[in-house]
């Protein structure tokens, strides 16, 4: 009965959610803060961020925060990508349970934009000044077993940009849900990604003297780029040391088209992994294209050590390339 209370509940907020997020072309460029859709993990960006219904411990932090409560170990994960024009992202996330009181995480995404020369209406090739965009997203977040089949976990996120001298700060958060029906490994999932108030730049660089009176531009407050996403996971093959699992999931944007997610995994002895994924959208101009990638687990004095690599299709940049190293204790 409390788990049918608990998922009633579960769809009715996810129904409602989805109605007010729901993706279309006229939304297109309409959020800002993009740095919190940039995706992490090797395994889950092979899988092409279909892993809603089945990621587990300090990755599920960023994609699906209940499901940080599935692994009973402490974690800690590092991971690096290479992201689209030299931009490159470094991730941090490490989680720990807490007895009865559940499982406590952080994380801290950073990215790195690199050196940019300063250009003025005088100076059109170069002031001499170099300086550097800085944009980062620190969270905490929180997961517990409702019951034996469902759990629940929220994140809240403190998300700063910088630009030279001018800069933004805001607060966003994530739920999710994760549901284990218990039949032949199909797993349900569900989260709601990037809820909170608009941000807005302010800075020196919006002062200006004009006809000597000091005058103060406005910057535009945009919106945070929140979703909703559905997530089913299955596995089709289980046998001795093989598995086969496929995963699906719905996204529904409220700055872009909706977009369908597919990912599969082969293991062998849940130590050696192979994986491929891609993504479906109606955007005539969609970026990024197909993703595979590969892991290794082993066991290291008594410490789980995986390693992995993705390669994701990037259309009109290099392809995005990420590697993660995760220890569970």
């Amino acid at each position: 009965m409390k788990t049918k209370i608990i998922l009633t509940l579960l769809a009715a907020v996810l129904l409602l959610s989805s109605q007010a997020l729901a993706g279309s072309s006229d939304r297109l460029g309409t959020a800002g803060a993009l740095e919190l859709r940039i995706p992490v993990g090797s395994r889950s960006v092979s899988l092409g961020g279909a892993v809603i219904a089945d990621v587990s411990g300090a990755e599920a932090i960023y994609w699906n925060p209940a499901g940080m409560s599935a692994n009973p170990k402490t974690e800690v994960v590092f991971s690096h990508m290479e992201y689209i024009a030299d931009i490159k992202l470094n991730y941090f996330a490490a989680m720990t349970h807490l007895g009865g009181f559940g499982t406590l995480g952080l994380s801290a995404k950073i990215l790195n934009i690199g050196d940019i020369v300063h250009r003025t209406e005088d100076s059109p090739e170069g002031d001499g000044e170099i300086f550097s965009p800085t944009f980062s997203v620190i969270g905490l977040t929180y997961s517990r077993q409702l019951t034996d089949r469902v759990s629940f976990g929220t994140t809240a996120m403190y998300i700063s940009e910088k630009i030279r001298q001018e800069q933004a700060a805001g607060l966003a958060f994530d739920f999710g849900f994760q549901y284990t029906p218990g039949w032949r490994g199909l797993r349900l999932g569900a989260t709601i990604k990037n809820l909170g108030p608009n941000m807005k730049y302010d800075g020196p660089g919006f002062e200006r003297v004009v006809n000597e009176e000091p005058r103060k531009s406005l910057s535009a407050p945009f919106e945070l780029p929140s979703s909703v996403n559905f997530g089913i996971s299955y596995d089709i093959y289980s046998y001795q040391n093989n598995r086969l699992m496929t995963q699906g999931v719905f996204q529904s944007n409220n700055f872009s088209e909706d977009e369908f997610r597919f990912g599969a995994e082969y293991s062998f002895k849940d130590m050696f992994f192979l994986r491929g994924g891609f993504t479906a959208s109606n955007q005539t101009e969609y970026l990024y294209g197909p993703s595979a990638g590969a892991g290794l687990k082993l066991k290291l004095s008594g410490t789980d050590v995986t390693v992995d690599y993705s390669w994701a299709k990037a259309d009109f940049f290099k392809d995005n390339q990420v590697f993660t190293v995760k220890f569970a204790f």
